[in-house]
Order: C-alpha cells, then sequence, then structure tokens
C-alpha cells in the first residue's frame, strides 16, 4: 500500500501506520512537578511538547523495525495522522468529501449521540475495506461514518498529582485543551470531536 508509513511484516500482512513495532521504546524519564503548575520530563526538551505545551509520551520512532504491536498504538504518528487527517492504515490522506471525512470505528454497543470524542484516526475508502476483512475486533461489529465536524478536542492519557518525591498516576482520560487537567497529564493520543455524523454502509 502506497502512503507516509504503510508496512508489512514477515508474514505479509498490512500493518498500520499508527500501529507500534516491537523495535521501538517507551522511554522511561523521571517526571517531575513544574513549579506546582503540573508535570514535566526531569531533563525536558523542546520536542517533548507540542505546540499546545501538553507533555507527551517518549517513545522511539522504528517503524518497520521488529514485530508489529497491532494494539499499541504510536504516540507521534497518532498525533501526526490525527492532526493532518491522515488515514491510520496507509498513512494518505483520508478520505474527505464536501460530506466531511471518513472514520471507521468499533461498534461497541454503546448508545449514538450526535456528537462523539474518537482517538482513532480516520481512514481512506480501501484501507476501510480491507480493515472490516482483516481486523478482528471489526469483523465483530464497526461504523463507518462521515463527519462533517471533527474538532480538535483535547489529550487521551495518564492524569498525574502532585507526591514526593515524584508525581503519581491517578486516573486515565480524556482531557480538553482548555482543561487546567491538561497540564497534569502525559499524553499518548490526539482526541477529536465528531458531529454532524452520517453512518454509511461499505
Amino acid at each position: 500500500m502506497s502512503g507516509l508509513g504503510a508496512a508489512t511484516d514477515r508474514a505479509g500482512l498490512v500493518v498500520p501506520y499508527v500501529a507500534t513495532w516491537s523495535g521501538e521504546e517507551w522511554v522511561d524519564h523521571p517526571l517531575v512537578v513544574e513549579r506546582g503548575a503540573g508535570i514535566a520530563y526531569a531533563d525536558e526538551i523542546v520536542g517533548d511538547r507540542d505546540g499546545d505545551g501538553v507533555l507527551w509520551d517518549r517513545v522511539t520512532g522504528r517503524p518497520g523495525q521488529g514485530t508489529p504491536l497491532f494494539a499499541k498504538i504510536h504516540p507521534l504518528r497518532q498525533r501526526r495522522a490525527m492532526r493532518r487527517l491522515l488515514c491510520q492504515i496507509c498513512g494518505s490522506p483520508a478520505d474527505n468529501t464536501c460530506h466531511g471525512v471518513l472514520w471507521l470505528l468499533r461498534d461497541t454497543g454503546a448508545p449514538s449521540s450526535p456528537e462523539m470524542l474518537v482517538s482513532e484516526p480516520p481512514i481512506c475508502l480501501p484501507c476501510a475495506r480491507l480493515s472490516v476483512r482483516v481486523c478482528p475486533a471489526l469483523r465483530k461489529g464497526h461504523i463507518l461514518l462521515r463527519a462533517g465536524s471533527f474538532t480538535l478536542y483535547g489529550v487521551d492519557g495518564i492524569l498525574y498529582r502532585t507526591a514526593r518525591p515524584s508525581p503519581v498516576p491517578v486516573d486515565h482520560h480524556a482531557v480538553a485543551f482548555g482543561d487546567p487537567a491538561i497540564r497534569w497529564t502525559l499524553a499518548a493520543k490526539l482526541v477529536r470531536e465528531l458531529g454532524d455524523c452520517t453512518v454509511l454502509n461499505l
């Protein structure tokens, strides 16, 4: 498959652009309380935060090295796909028409609502067709929809609180950019709020 990051493993399976590989490592660096105003890395560098000042998980970038970890999402590639509206599978631009952007979500059985928060990046139509054939979770149930609005909402990650000698995790949550709690959150995924959704059928 073409695109920024589509790959295949040794068995020839298509590996999503946003998936993590076993050759990529979560870098464990100590967190500190930043003047009582949130968390920071003790050895923080500019690249640890995004343009909104949010602190992100440190993960090495070695796509294609090792074996694919399909259930583990790579924070940087997920954030890039969400921000640029790239297909989560092939890394090319997602399907986008005058009616909105295409999303393929697992059907959790939860009641539908006019607006929803998602951390799954959008998708292109060929990859949507492929995904429902090969992904076990999607074969159990999926929802294909086109969202007319897809506002950047915030991040999904681990909430910390102040403690000695270092801050401690207390919850996993999605938090809006305007919420002060985002300064205490170590982000792993970017979140969009979808609205004006139309359910489609493959």
